[in-house]
């Protein structure tokens, strides 16, 4: 079974060419390949499939998520707020004294 590809012609906005190009690459794949997994994913029930299950996930531990962002925007703004961290050497852990 031989598969033959069909060629066809998207017009893109610059922006949105460059979007679907870097989340391409942020995946591993060329353009095409990002392209033609979009619509597997969407025309195969995959991607309704994990949608739900994320509604599934918010609606079960929407009050933890909500209160994990407000945390971590807080512990975000405070370092903002402090300004750049100078570097640090990290602190090396004793893995046994050599005889």
């Amino acid at each position: 079974m031989s598969s033959t590809r069909k060629q066809t012609q998207l017009r893109l906005t610059p922006d949105m060419l460059a979007a679907g190009k870097d989340a391409a690459a942020a995946r591993g794949l060329d353009f095409n390949r990002y392209i033609e997994r979009l619509i597997a994913e969407d025309t195969s029930g995959a991607r309704a499939a994990g949608m739900a299950a994320a509604q599934k996930l918010i609606d079960a531990h929407g009050d933890f998520l909500d209160d994990l962002e407000t945390d971590l925007e807080g512990d975000l703004e405070a370092a903002l707020a402090a300004g750049p961290a100078s570097p640090r050497t990290p602190a090396r852990r004793d893995r046994g004294a050599a005889a």
